[in-house]
């Protein structure tokens, strides 16, 4: 029987399990935060169900306007959030997905052992004194944030995103550094809730590796809604005042409110654990170099999700994860293909893409055709009085081959399966055309999107 050893239980780590399991092997995962890693525990699982209940704040406040009456305190609606009993909510919501994940990884018959990994060989695992011996050894140990000199965080009124849940009341005015992905899904969530925000962003525009007028439009919202947007510029330095604090900008202007929230980037979890000293091949980031089938620098040793660098998404770890069991094991395996990977910003609304995109186009790597549909003419949108948002469609201009697409508005998130699929599967926008949406539907403007990009048959 095949020995597989797993360092780190987080989706790259588990979902490798129960592949492994499935195909035979004698599993064992090393896990020293939980099972679920911190995708589960302190980041994609909490901040989403953060988000969920933002915007439900949300919709009350805009309630009015659909003809729903809602108490008024200083003519705005009567919205308040307990945010001791939110992150209450989020944390019992996490556990018990780790827990339930747990349960399912134990009961395929993977050892699950607590504690810290380290590779003394490529094929001895090191666990405090006990030394597991593998066929295989899957590396999943995840990133941590990233924290600059100038502003440690201290958990207190400096913060990462994993000290949010601890809070006990919501923060009255709060700095968020990093316009990112994540920066500006916790900026647009806090601003939800109730807080005062203003959102730091070293480039021109937020969210600037986004599709440009996905991140246009979402930054209208911001600033609609009473966002403030410092663009150009960064923080040099983050000082707590005891009863808040004062970021300085790289443009010397300063900036006070009662918290900070850092959001610049992830370290992965690869230092100390005896990768280099069996050859394992690291970048300039610490990050562990695969290729397409997960393997590393050395035969037998694998890595997946967020300790690789590669799209830092949970799906994109798992995948990684399955792949390499697959290709370890003897399966038939398709090699990690990143212009399918859907993902999504879990703003309000939703921005989400897949494949292709308009740079692309623009800049001549790929010949295509693009189609921008706003959202606002979407009987379904107009219902719910949804008008932010747009269906962005590409396709090769010959074939009409569906390349890729953005979404952005309510459920983006929900509604990308269908450009996934057909980006996957190489449908075109006539196969997309002629299927039937629901009417009304917010998907329905993906048909729709389709049915402008067909061009009629040469004669």
């Amino acid at each position: 029987m095949t020995k597989v050893v797993i360092i780190g239980g987080g989706p790259g780590g588990y979902e490798a399990a129960l592949v492994a399991a499935q195909l035979g092997a004698e599993v064992t995962i090393v896990d020293r935060d939980g099972i679920g890693g911190a995708c589960v525990l302190t980041d994609c699982v909490p901040s989403k169900t953060l988000i969920a209940t933002s915007v439900r704040s949300t919709y009350v406040k805009e309630a009015a306007k659909l003809g729903i009456d809602v108490a008024e305190a200083d003519g705005r609606p009567g919205v308040s959030v307990d945010l001791k009993t939110v992150n209450a909510r989020v944390k019992r919501l996490a556990q018990a997905q780790s827990d339930d994940t747990a349960a399912r990884v134990v009961k395929e018959g993977v050892e699950v052992i607590p504690g810290e990994a380290r590779l003394v060989d490529p094929k001895i695992v090191a666990v405090g004194d006990r030394r597991i011996h593998a066929d295989i050894v899957l590396v999943a140990t995840g990133a941590h944030p990233r924290e600059l000199p100038s502003a440690r965080p201290d958990g207190e009124r400096i913060l990462t995103w994993r000290h949010l849940y601890e809070l006990e009341s919501l923060p009255e005015k709060l700095i968020v550094v990093g316009s990112g992905v994540t920066g500006a899904e916790f900026a647009n969530a806090y601003q939800g809730l109730g807080s005062e925000v203003t959102l730091v962003s070293s480039r021109e525009r937020v969210m600037p590796t986004q599709d440009a007028d996905a991140a246009e439009v979402l930054e209208g919202v911001f600033g609609r809604l009473g966002m403030t947007v410092l663009g150009k510029t960064r923080a040099e330095s983050v000082t707590n005042t005891g009863g808040g604090v004062v970021v300085t900008l790289s443009d010397g202007r300063t900036v006070e409110g009662s918290h900070c929230l850092m959001t610049v980037g992830m370290i992965p979890n690869t230092a100390n654990i005896g990768l280099e000293e069996i050859g394992v091949r690291l970048d300039d980031g610490g990050f562990v170099q695969v290729d397409r089938v997960s393997r590393t620098s050395t035969p037998g040793v694998y890595a997946a999700g967020d300790c690789t660098g590669v799209n830092m998404l949970a799906s994109v770890a798992a995948m990684q994860g399955r792949i390499a069991m697959w290709h370890a094991l003897g399966e038939a395996v398709s090699p990690l293909k990143l212009s399918t990977v859907a993902a999504t910003v879990f703003t309000h609304p939703e921005l989400a893409s897949v494949g292709a995109t308009e740079g692309d186009v623009r800049s001549g790597r790929i010949d295509a055709r693009v189609v921008n549909l706003p959202l606002d003419t979407n009987p379904r949108a107009k219902m719910t009085n949804s008008k932010d948002g747009f269906v962005k469609l590409i396709c090769r201009q010959h074939t009409g081959i569906v390349m890729g697409g953005v979404i952005v508005g309510p459920r983006a998130s929900e509604l990308i399966l269908a450009v996934s699929v057909a980006v996957q599967q190489r449908l075109t926008v006539d196969d997309l055309a002629h299927t039937f949406a629901v009417y009304p539907s917010l998907s329905g403007s993906v048909t729709e999107a389709a049915r402008s990009l067909m061009q009629a048959s040469p004669e």
